[in-house]
């Protein structure tokens, strides 16, 4: 486990990615977001440790028949309020996160985060649009999301 700290943004975990300090950035603004709104630390696993989240990412994923073969290198759960979030980050600088909001079925999406630099993955071309966002820890992020419309049992 490792917590991530968003004041002094460590590339720990994330060395073999080609993007290792824009992806730390990416992954220390999730950590200074959480901590603004909910006041918790952001915390990882290494992928290997805990698979069953990555499934329980791939199984949302599948909604939208995309299934990627990139290498997983952390991932994250947790629960704010009535929102169950889920994040793997990936080697090639591609970051997942699910929000799913136990309550509110309106309330559940998945988010996809590229780092500055990377090229976007063929999975997305000409499926989604990616707005920009300028962040002090990662430069300029792409995202973009889809809605979740099945139900699932985490």
């Amino acid at each position: 486990m490792a917590k991530i700290s968003f004041k002094n943004v460590s590339e720990q975990g994330l060395e073999s990615s080609p993007y290792a300090k824009q992806l730390a950035g990416v992954r220390a603004n999730e950590a200074r977001y959480y901590w603004n709104k909910y006041k918790i630390e952001f915390e990882t696993f290494t992928a290997e440790s805990h698979p069953e989240i990555l499934e329980q990412i791939n199984m949302v994923l599948a909604e939208r028949e995309m299934t990627f073969s990139y290498k997983p290198l952390e991932v994250a759960k947790f629960k704010t309020e009535d929102i169950l979030h889920l994040y793997v980050f990936y080697q090639n600088g591609l970051s997942v996160n699910v929000m799913y909001d136990l309550e509110n079925a309106k309330n559940r999406a998945v988010g996809f985060k590229l780092c500055e630099d990377m090229p976007i993955p063929e999975e997305f071309n000409g499926k989604f649009k990616f707005a920009r966002q300028k962040s002090k820890l990662a430069g300029t992020i792409r995202g973009t999301f889809f809605k979740i419309k099945n139900e699932y049992e985490f």
